[in-house]
């Protein structure tokens, strides 16, 4: 699945190849927004977290989101494409280069004096993985979430609390604070917000210039717990854990063993032993359900 630092260099490759080229065809089915007109150059190509963004000349800025299927590719003409050709979604040609957008969710176009007109605009937290990204905005955003019964987990994945997270991330970050993926925001501090800011900048930042994506460079594979659900946890022992989370079934790999801050706990219900310590006369059954009705009023 893309993520941030996958996106920035599927930006930087791009800008090589088309910045300050002349667009000889452009095809994008089934594109919401106007198209760039042929014989128009690209003036720049930008990355914003999981989001891609190509300005042309021509005033149109060609956005692209790739969620969990979508990836940019390029090829030189002639080359043998490694998808589909009906997999295609914005296919960008030059005199030497052909990008191609497969299977993208999203592909749209603006007009770049619009740019707050589109729904992007003012919503995405920072971007982590640039320098000056604010951490200290991040961590305020992720404690001062708006959803306080949602999990540590899926507040991660939320875009408008800092640009850049998936899936990979979510999991390995998680493993590295010990933080419990389950445990609902209104109940982790904020010093534990700023260091799953801190940490995933870090990781992401690590990870720019290599295609192989390492947050743990001494355990075999260079992930600590994605992808390996049933085996020994590095540091605990535990036995790494594969559980389905939230309305998209995402897969979330986590350790029990050490993973324990802001752990949830059920709510004790201890109804029942209130009404076996009470004197069974009628008065003390009467007294027992007027408890348990103000406690679910």
């Amino acid at each position: 699945m893309p993520e941030g630092d996958t996106i920035y260099r599927s930006a930087a490759a791009l800008r090589t190849a088309l910045v300050g080229k002349t667009v000889t065809r452009f095809e994008a089915e089934r594109l919401t927004g106007p198209s760039p007109r042929v014989h128009a150059a690209v003036e720049s190509v930008d990355s914003h977290g999981k989001h891609l963004e190509i300005t042309f000349d021509d005033g149109i800025v060609l956005h692209t989101h790739m969620r969990i299927t979508g990836a940019w590719h390029l090829y030189r003409h002639g080359q043998k494409w490694k998808k589909r050709r009906h997999l295609a979604r914005v296919i960008i040609e030059t005199e030497e280069w052909i990008a191609v957008a497969f299977s993208a969710p999203i592909v749209e176009t603006y007009r770049e004096l619009d740019q707050s007109r589109h729904p992007r605009a003012g919503r995405l937290g920072p971007d982590l993985i640039r320098a000056d990204a604010d951490l200290h905005e991040c961590a305020a955003r992720l404690f001062h979430y708006d959803k306080p019964e949602a999990t540590v987990a899926e507040a991660l994945l939320d875009q408008r609390v800092m640009s850049g997270i998936g899936n990979v991330y979510r999991c390995e970050v998680l493993w590295a604070c010990g933080v419990h993926p389950w445990a609902p925001m209104k109940n982790v501090p904020q010093s534990t917000c700023l260091d799953l800011v801190l940490t995933s900048a870090g990781m992401l930042r690590a990870n720019l210039e290599t295609p192989v994506r390492i947050t743990a460079p001494d355990v075999p594979g260079g992930l600590a717990v994605y992808g390996r659900n049933g085996q020994k946890c590095v540091r605990c022992g535990d036995i790494i854990r594969l559980q389905k989370m939230g309305e998209m079934a995402r897969l979330l790999y986590w350790c029990p063993g050490c993973q324990t801050g802001c752990e949830p706990y059920p709510e004790r219900d201890d109804s029942d032993e209130i009404a076996r310590a009470t004197d069974p006369h009628p008065a003390g059954s009467q007294f027992v359900s007027d408890i348990i009705r103000h406690r679910s009023a």
